[in-house]
């Protein structure tokens, strides 16, 4: 934990660092066109009541929250791209209650210099954590803590190439890159969650780290999003390979209403789930998937 923490502040230091260099006022006939600075702010609901309907239902209720920034610099061979996204929901079922459905802070950087027309040569950097805790509920309604804030958050770097044809079509690989999984939480690192030693705050792995991104749009109003993270441990058990999928489609009713579906499917051969077999509970990694259907406003600069 002690290196982490220098690391991921120097990381948001130079983010920051960057943001204002890409915000300070500029004199007209000299302003910087190095940078490229754009995002979207997207909320979401989802709503569904039943009334003396004879096939049973459940009445709910959802909110998400998404925000999506991406601060691009490029100057002769060099590029550095940057995205910050944040993502909160929760959602209401009758005799449920309140419960959360998204929980994301996600930090991506890669910076380049350019090797050939679409290859670079580069150094990447990933932060992923979550706000608040989770809990997984049984049938009789109760919660059992199973993650919190910053337990777990994944740091991952190293040096690599990419090859990116454009903004929309991009693939980094990185065969010597750094994850370290951070559990901040006293009583998930007791447990050994996540991989750590039980009573270790932190987990350090060293091997290969792809990462890749592809955007198409299917009409003039419908656009088809891709993210996929894969990454081997070298120093233990390098077949089990992380894997992170995003698929996203974002569809255009109006200038800025929206209908946002996404899928995201997570195999994380360290993080096991509870399951119970025969009144007994056993823990297995297990694919994780998570699935957001909403229509609502996205403002987009």
């Amino acid at each position: 934990m002690k290196r982490t923490l220098p690391l991921l502040l120097s990381f948001l230091f130079i983010s920051l660092a960057g943001f204002s260099q890409a915000t300070a006022p500029a004199d007209s006939a000299h302003k910087d066109t190095s940078w490229k600075i754009h995002g979207e702010n997207t909320f979401l609901i989802s709503q569904s009541s039943f009334s003396n309907w004879a096939a049973g239902g459940v009445n709910s209720f959802a909110a998400n929250l998404i925000l999506n920034y991406d601060f691009d610099y490029k100057k002769g061979d060099w590029s550095w791209d940057n995205k910050a996204i944040f993502g909160y929901g929760i959602s209401d079922q009758t005799g449920l209650g309140w419960r959360k459905n998204d929980d994301r802070i996600i930090l991506n950087s890669l910076l380049g210099y350019k090797a050939a027309k679409f290859w670079l040569y580069t150094f990447y950097m990933n932060f992923q954590t979550q706000l608040t805790n989770g809990y997984s509920y049984n049938a009789a309604n109760q919660g059992t803590l199973i993650s919190a804030s910053f337990a777990p958050a994944y740091l991952t770097f190293g040096p690599g190439f990419a090859y990116k044809q454009s903004d929309n079509f991009r693939i980094n690989f990185s065969p010597l890159a750094a994850r370290i999984t951070i559990v901040q939480n006293d009583s998930l690192s007791n447990q050994g969650a996540f991989g750590v030693t039980p009573g270790s705050k932190s987990l350090f792995e060293f091997g290969a780290s792809l990462d890749a991104y592809y955007k198409i749009n299917l009409s003039k109003n419908i656009a088809f999003e891709n993210i996929l993270k894969l990454y081997s441990n070298y120093i233990s058990q390098p077949q089990n390979i992380y894997m992170d999928y995003t698929a996203n489609i974002f569809m255009k009713v109006s200038k800025i209403v929206t209908v946002n579906a996404g899928l995201e499917l997570i195999s994380d051969p360290l993080a096991k789930i509870a399951v119970m077999n025969n009144g007994v509970t056993e823990y297995h990694s297990l694919l994780q998937v998570k699935q957001i259907l909403g229509a609502g406003v996205t403002y987009k600069f």
